[in-house]
Formats: structure tokens, sequence, C-alpha cells
């Protein structure tokens, strides 16, 4: 997932290039379908919520797959419409024009979105440990962050999640990006790595890391640790405009729930819901890759979860980290009270 944000106005301090990329993704279907269009800051109770699911149908979002076919959303008593991205479109560009009403995106992303004065809240989180990390050869000498000095690095380019991390995981090895000879590869992480024009690559252990080792190519995954010092960044979660959360409080409550309870079946179920995901990733007809989707719901089971098996929990601390590690990575337009960015209210109550 990379943001989105479109260019933003140039800041006196310094900064990285951020949200001017767009990702070059073909969609592999068209999974579009029209729901009455929302008023400009959400629409009434009782209308249909829009999700809106970034670029290209994908296994990660089986959650939502399997909540709509399960028939939780109709359980909890709302309709809901899932949205898939076009590849040019911006990420949070139609929850800002009251096309949808949540977005799935980082809670990075989130952040660096309310920087430049987009109102996106996360109201619940999705992922519980950064799904990015640096993925090298198994035989490699790499261990740890420090050893980056003076290796080569691919990254997509200087932005998304890919780049957040990489930057956190740097700092987590006292290094900056000069430290290191970063290389932009776009989304070429397997040829890259292969051919040996880098030393490691950017990726995510829940989709990268699986494709490599089904291609026979082992990789061991070097990931950001807080134990050691390394920066909390928070990843996919679920986004929704503030004055959609005004107005429509109640069933944007009953969507979280819904759609938990659609990530919980999928823990428990992995096998079915890539069996009920067919109907929105067609490529998923095909036996390889139903295997590959598989692999792929199984490595992101770890990341579901917190420390003490929640789903959807919301980590102020991880929040207050991140908010202060983007700022000083000039990730960020101004200055943003990370307070803001999050509203636990719309989680289950216990």
């Amino acid at each position: 997932m990379s943001s989105t944000l479109g260019t933003a106005k140039r800041p006196v301090r310094r900064r990285h290039a951020i949200g001017a990329a767009l990702l070059a993704v073909t969609a592999v279907a068209t999974m579009t379908s029209c729901a009455e269009e929302p008023g400009k800051d959400g629409g009434k109770s009782g209308d249909t919520i829009t999700m809106g699911l970034t670029y290209t149908p994908n296994i990660q979002f089986s959650p939502f797959y399997v909540a709509k076919e399960k028939g939780f959303y109709e359980d909890a008593g709302i309709k809901v419409t899932l949205r898939h991205h076009g590849p040019g479109e911006q990420l949070f560009g139609a929850l800002q024009g009251g096309k949808e009403d949540v977005v799935y995106a980082g809670g990075d992303e989130m952040l660096q979105a309310r920087s430049q004065n987009v109102p996106v809240v996360d109201i619940a989180t999705i992922y519980h440990k950064y799904p990015v990390a640096l993925l090298v050869p198994e035989d490699s000498d790499i261990r740890k962050p420090e050893d980056l000095k003076g290796r080569t690095i691919g990254t997509p380019g200087p932005f998304g999640e890919t780049y957040f991390g990489l930057l956190a995981l740097l700092k987590e090895g006292g290094l900056s990006d000069k430290d290191a000879k970063v290389k932009y590869i776009q989304f070429t992480q397997q040829a890259a790595l292969k051919g040996g024009h880098v030393d490691g690559v950017m990726g995510y252990v829940n989709n990268d890391a699986v494709t490599f080792e089904e291609t026979g190519t082992p990789v061991r995954a070097i990931g950001l640790s807080s134990e050691n010092g390394g920066e909390a960044l928070v990843g996919p979660s679920l986004g929704a405009k503030k004055s959609t959360l005004d107005k429509r409080g109640d069933d944007i409550a009953k969507f979280v729930d819904a759609s938990l309870r659609g990530m919980q079946y999928v823990i428990d179920h992995p096998e079915e819901a890539v069996k009920l995901s067919q109907k929105y990733v067609p490529v998923l007809k095909k036996e390889s890759n139903r295997k590959n989707a598989l692999a792929v719901l199984k490595a992101t089971e770890p990341l579901m979860r917190n420390d003490h098996g929640e789903l959807g929990y919301i980590d102020p601390q991880a929040w207050g980290q991140m908010a202060d590690f983007m700022y000083d990575q000039g990730l960020l337009d101004k200055q943003v009270r990370p307070e803001d960015g999050y509203d636990a209210d719309y989680l289950p109550k216990s």
C-alpha cells in the first residue's frame, strides 16, 4: 500500500518526496459496483456504507469479502458496498469527495494525510504488527539494522509503507538514508533481489516474502523491533472522516464490528475464506493462485492480533511514537496531534 495523496505544498524544512508517486497497478478485475452516492459529508443512517479497498482486488481484503458473503453486514442491519480504487486514483480522494465512507489505509498514511488537512480518523487497526520488513537472502550476512551501512537496499520509491519502514529500520540501527545506498526499484523486488542488483529489498512479510519462498528463493525478514528501540509505525487500518463519524457513528460502529467478525472468520477458516473471496478476486479460480492466497492468509494471521489476542485495538503509544518519528523524518507537512488521528469509540465494547 502506498501513499497517493498528491503533491503537497512544499514547507520550509527539508522534506522527502512524499505522496507524489501513484501505484502502477493493472487491475485484475473491476470490482467497483456502484451504490447510491452519499452526500459530501457521508450518507444518512440506513444508507449504504461504501468501503474503499485500495487498487487490485486481493486476498488481503478477504475479511471484508467474507463479512459480505457470510451476511455479517446484513446481520448488523447495514448495507455495505465494497469499492476497489482505480490504479490512478488518490488513496483518500474518494473519501474526501464523499464517494466512500470508510477506507482501508495505513495508519501512517492517515497521519500523513492529516498533515495535508485531510480529516481522516483511524477507527480500527487491522494489522497490529507492521507488515513491512527488509527481505534479504537466507545466507546474507545482514542480520540487524546496523548491518545496513554501505549496503544497497531496494524499495519501490520514496513513498508509502515500504519507505516509512526503511527509514524506521535505518534509524533503529543508528543510520540515516545517507548511510545506505537506497535504490528506487518500483515494484520489482523479486527481480532486483534474485538478480543481485541489491543486497535487500523492502517488502511485505505476508506477501513478498511468501512469493520469494514459493519461487525457490528463501529469504529472511528483518523487521522493526520495539524492544530494541525500533520506531512504532501503524500499518493497515480502517479510516473515516470526522464528519461521517459524527453523522453516522452507530452505522460505522456496526460496520467495524461486522468487519472484525469477518477477520476472525478468516483466521479460523482460511481455506473457506479463499473460496469465498473468488467472487471478488477472479484469479483465485486458478489452483496455483489459491495456494498462494492460502499461504498469504496464514502469514497474515500473526499480524492481525495484538499481544493480548485482540482484533482492531488502537494503540495510543504507537500513535505517539509514530507522530514524532514521521515529523522528525520530514514525512509530515506539519506536526499533527496523534490523539486527533484515532478514535477507539467505534470498536466493539468488551
